[in-house]
């Protein structure tokens, strides 16, 4: 079937914090989650939900080649000094409709090693971040 090619392949996908491409970024999510208030009304057995905001919420996994984030929050969170980033992801596959492109302003990370390692396994790393604000800019 002549749509398989056009599935997005995720080994297109590129990843820049802060304007610098992270190629060891081996998976990367970034997603909205809607925050909703239950409601109810007299006379009515439904439940209605009423949208009080939202969240940003994302991770991504990178081989651990660098001390990338460490370097960017080790000594400022001792110092009580909570970085901020900005982070483009982007996938853009050749054989696809088209690419997709997301902008993620004012992202926080929560948690991060110190030091991480396990015999005979290749290095690797999970990122969680929240963010405030988003533009996609690119769709399919």
């Amino acid at each position: 079937m002549e749509e398989a090619k056009r599935i997005i392949n995720g080994v297109y996908g590129r990843v820049w914090v802060g304007g610098e491409l992270w190629a060891e970024v081996d998976k990367f999510e970034a997603k909205v989650s809607v925050n909703y208030e239950d409601v109810s009304f007299a006379g009515s057995g439904a439940t209605f939900k009423k949208a009080t905001g939202w969240t940003g919420e994302g991770s991504m996994t990178v081989k651990k080649i660098y001390s990338r984030v460490q370097r960017a929050m080790a000594d400022s969170v001792r110092k009580g000094i909570y970085p901020r980033f900005e982070i483009m992801g982007a996938v853009n596959d050749p054989d696809a409709y088209g690419g997709e492109r997301v902008a993620l302003h004012d992202v926080t990370i929560g948690e991060f090693f110190l030091l991480q390692f396990e015999t005979k396994k290749l290095g690797s790393e999970e990122i969680p971040f929240a963010f405030s604000d988003y533009e996609m800019v690119d769709k399919i």
